[in-house]
């Protein structure tokens, strides 16, 4: 599990989160950007957790959706979990 939780995409949504927080710190108004800036952080972790889920499933011989970038590497992941 540790592997999943310190990928690229989970850290990246993490520290892109916190600076969002430091944002908020500030006496600035809460604008229609900073609205968009926390969306597209929410749309980020959404991805990288699903991103997680998909090559879990992978690597337990599960079926992945079509649109999931792990598709088509099944195989290579279900190999790798049974090497070691």
């Amino acid at each position: 599990m540790r592997k999943y939780l310190f990928g690229t995409g989970i850290i990246g949504a993490i520290t892109s989160g916190m600076a969002l927080l430091r944002g908020l710190r500030g006496d600035q108004p809460f604008t229609w950007r900073t609205g968009l800036a926390w969306l597209s952080w929410g749309i980020t972790l959404a991805l990288a957790i699903g991103a997680i889920v998909d090559t879990r499933r992978a690597t337990t011989g599960h079926l992945i959706a079509d649109d999931s970038p792990v598709h088509g590497k099944e195989r290579k992941y279900l190999q790798r979990r049974l090497r070691g």
